[in-house]
């Protein structure tokens, strides 16, 4: 194929590629969206703008933390093995970065790609790679372990799984398609090796892009809009809210996020008995569209001093929405990229399904836990939700070229 007719095909397929999600920023990376296609397919035939999109590896920040809500997800957190320490933990991030490289560009990982995903392209896969605090013991390496890592304050709505907390080594993945996020998933364990063991793991999934007229926040299983007071790169203090800056007591984690992640279960038996206005008052927000009791639309601010003809506030003293208003919290605020989750029905016929919380920030101890807390003492939605399992962690900014994932802390 000549360079003209190349150069065609690759702005054909950049046509295909879909709008951003909720978040309005742009999915990117079609480079590698169109080698794929071109050297993947039977006569460079373009893939749909699903399975076209690909998402780059290396970055200032990691991948899976920007990107629009992808429809299916898999979280799974590992342990060292017995015995293993540092220089099996700079192998093994090797391994997976190389794979991660490779997969988030639609590519087989090697000679024993298991072909799960064969026939699909990149469907926006992202792979991102986080350090909990036993890991620096594990490895040695205390003295890098950043303040922010200090464990979460246990709180009262809490009924934590040890077994399902916490861990060595956490790994998010998403994408637009199951089998590929399937793929990847596979991949990391097998790339594991004997250097880490499996110590849990969580699927979820949201709204399947092209499901709605035009992009839109994604709803959670109790059908609320879900995110509309996220932080918006558009803001001023972005960057200082959800990433680490460079000048910090840890340099490793310049352009670097904290997660919190939470399996959170919706008790939702008892949420769908109630009434559709009092469902609103618990949320503080209607739940058609997501905008706020005070009139307006989604993005409208909430008018928390507004009474109504009672006399009585209009969103409630103990709404979820007033209670983690970052103007209600000094500010705090957190990117919240979450996704939903289905583990069955109970013999009892009680769903388990909820909300795979993961939050992002530049520190937890001025994000997550002050509103946490805050909502910890009165949120009316506190009787409706049940925290199973907790886990933080760090993530280092994404890494350069010919870097591994984590290699400024390992290698140091």
């Amino acid at each position: 194929m000549s360079t003209e007719n190349l150069d065609i095909s690759r702005r054909k397929l950049l046509g295909t590629v879909g709008a951003a999600g909720a978040t309005g920023l742009a999915l990117g990376a079609a480079g590698g969206a169109a080698a794929y296609a071109a050297g993947s397919r039977t006569g460079g035939t373009a893939l749909a703008s699903v399975g076209s999109t690909a998402v780059p590896f290396r970055g200032t920040h990691q991948a899976g933390i920007l990107q629009p809500l992808q429809a299916r997800g898999h979280l799974v957190a590992f342990d060292l093995a017995p015995g293993a320490g540092r220089k099996e933990a700079v192998a093994l991030m090797r391994r997976w970065s190389a794979a991660a490289e490779r997969l988030m560009a639609g590519e087989p990982t090697g000679p024993g790609d298991t072909g799960v995903a064969l026939d699909a392209g990149p469907s926006s896969l992202t792979v991102t790679f986080g350090f909990g605090a036993s890991f620096f013991d594990r490895t040695g390496l205390v003295a890098r372990r950043p303040a922010e890592l200090d464990p979460l304050p246990a709180f009262s709505s809490d009924q934590l799984d040890a077994g399902r907390s916490n861990g060595d080594l956490w790994v998010q993945i998403g994408a637009d398609d199951a089998l590929v996020a399937f793929h990847a998933l596979r991949a990391v364990q097998k790339e594991a090796g004997a250097a880490a063991r499996v110590r849990w793991q969580m699927n979820g999934f949201n709204r399947s892009p092209g499901a709605t007229a035009v992009p839109m926040t994604a709803r959670n299983l109790m059908g609320q809009v879900d995110g509309s007071r996220n932080p918006k790169p558009s803001e001023p203090d972005f960057q200082e809210r959800v990433f680490v800056a460079a000048g910090g007591d840890q340099p490793w984690m310049t352009g670097g996020s904290y997660a919190v992640v939470r399996r959170i279960r919706m008790l939702l038996d008892d949420w769908e008995k109630l009434p559709l206005e009092r469902q609103e008052r618990v949320i503080g927000r209607r739940k058609s569209d997501g905008a706020p009791l005070t009139g307006g639309g989604e993005t409208s601010a909430l008018d928390l001093d507004r009474a109504g003809p009672d006399g009585k506030p209009v969103v409630p003293a103990d709404a979820h929405a007033r209670i983690s208003a970052p103007e209600q919290n000094g500010g705090a605020a957190m990117l919240r990229r979450p996704f939903s989750f289905h583990d069955g029905i109970g013999s009892d016929g009680t769903p388990d399904a909820g909300l795979l919380f993961i939050a992002w920030q530049a520190d937890p101890r001025r994000g997550f836990v002050p509103v946490q807390r805050k909502l910890d003492r009165g949120d009316a939605l506190a009787p409706f939700i049940r925290h199973e399992a907790s886990g933080l962690f760090a993530v280092p900014g994404g890494p350069g070229a010919g870097e591994y994932v984590g290699q400024r802390l390992l290698e140091a």
